[in-house]
């Protein structure tokens, strides 16, 4: 979730920011203010596909805490997520490790609740250079007694390159235990020092990204455009707000 990664094609392992909540929890611990964000995420060819979250991340006097709550769908089927989780940083490393409980809600057939463990790391080695990667339910819940269906693992590694002040490049594979590798490929230009572009891409499956964002002290904005050939475009909104400075 979050236009700014959205924008850079889902490459979020090496980002830092508050939507850091419902991507790679490691990336909470670098926050120095309370911040709250809100996002809207509509596929305008199926509403039923749309998407909301909000979130929260506040800084301790060691390490960041954040939650978020997510919700997909409409009345027929729906999904949330309510999202718990903590991260610090030492030396070079940044770890992160977050609850979530996820409802699943179909109509006709009830509602079932789960509880998954995701884990994260980000490790600085160079001013230039990051590299960051998470484990997505890591325990595997069951969602089903009937046929044993459970959750899957997800494993996310990627690299991130500052090439200049201005430019940075993120890259990443996803890999689903069940199913091929995902790669997605992002990128970020600072074009004034308030205002941002972004684009990107993924392989298997294919889509394209653009997106742009603008950065004030006290809050910031991004919009992010997907579109692929499958399904459409999708557009996802984000606003943060940023509050006074915390002592970490």
């Amino acid at each position: 979730m979050g236009a700014r990664a959205t924008g850079m094609g889902y490459a979020s392992s090496c980002l830092t920011d508050e939507w850091s909540v419902f991507n790679n929890i490691a990336g909470l611990s670098k926050l120095d203010m309370l911040r709250a964000a809100c996002t809207y995420d509509a596929q305008p060819n199926f509403k039923p596909f749309n998407k909301a979250a909000a979130v929260i991340a506040l800084p301790l006097t060691i390490g960041v805490a954040g939650i978020g709550c997510y919700r997909f769908g409409d009345n027929i089927y729906n999904e949330h997520i309510i999202s718990a989780g903590y991260s610090t940083s030492f030396g070079l490393a940044s770890l992160g490790i977050k609850l979530n409980y996820i409802q699943y809600n179909a109509q006709g057939f009830g509602k079932k609740g789960v509880v998954s463990v995701s884990f994260g790391g980000i490790a600085e080695l160079t001013p230039q250079l990051k590299l960051g990667a998470h484990i997505i339910n890591l325990n595997q819940p069951s969602i089903s007694t009937i046929d044993g269906e459970r959750l899957p693992t997800i494993l996310i590694a990627g690299i991130a390159l500052k090439l200049s002040e201005r430019t940075t490049i993120t890259s990443e594979l996803e890999k689903d235990l069940d199913f091929k590798p995902t790669w997605k490929t992002g990128a970020e230009q600072t074009i004034h020092k308030k205002f941002l572009l972004r684009t990107g891409f993924n392989i298997h499956p294919g889509a394209a990204f653009f997106g742009f964002g603008f950065r004030h002290r006290k809050f910031s904005c991004d919009y992010a455009l997907q579109y692929r050939p499958s399904i459409g475009s999708r557009h996802q909104a984000s606003v943060c707000f940023k509050f006074k400075d915390q002592t970490k």
